[in-house]
């Protein structure tokens, strides 16, 4: 009996830190592979240009200690650009949305009616071409979002 008691207790914690480690995994790896972000001076020289400017709204509904951001967002003819600093985490992307969000299940229903801009590959500021023919004008928000997850990162309403 106390031989499968002490199988048990060592299957039960190989088990826990099994998933720790696959927990910390997914939250670390991004953090290792993303590319370095463009330095300051690069970020404000491309917002110059921009024909909207948005402040990041700070404690949404879809907001929590992982899923948050910062700073501002700039959209010009070509680029979004964001200055500031993203929760890492996997699989993050940017999407123009026709009303303002704040949480997922605000952004699911209308994600079919976004417009995907391109994915995020750094955590402390980005610029992401817009693809040709895509109407900034036709959309009113900028939101950053896990596609993995299906997870509520930011939004910047520019319009």
């Amino acid at each position: 009996m106390k031989r499968l008691l002490f199988v048990v207790l060592g299957l039960a914690s190989h088990a826990g830190f099994l998933a720790i480690g696959f927990i910390l995994g997914i939250y670390f790896l991004p953090i290792m592979m993303a590319r370095p972000s463009p330095d300051t001076a690069t970020l404000q020289a491309l917002s110059a240009e921009a024909i909207y400017t948005a402040e990041i709204i700070e404690d949404l509904r879809g907001n929590d200690f992982f899923h948050r951001g910062s700073g501002t967002i700039s959209l010009t003819p070509t680029q979004i650009v964001h200055e500031g600093e993203i929760a890492p985490g996997p699989d993050y992307v940017v999407y123009l949305v026709p009303q303002f969000v704040e949480h997922e299940d605000e952004f699911l229903p209308l994600k079919g009616a976004s417009e995907f801009i391109g994915r995020v590959d750094a955590f402390d500021g980005f610029a992401i071409d817009i693809p040709d023919g895509v109407n900034i004008d036709a959309y009113t928000t900028a939101l950053v979002w896990c596609e993995t997850f299906d997870e509520f990162i930011l939004a910047a309403q520019y319009r």
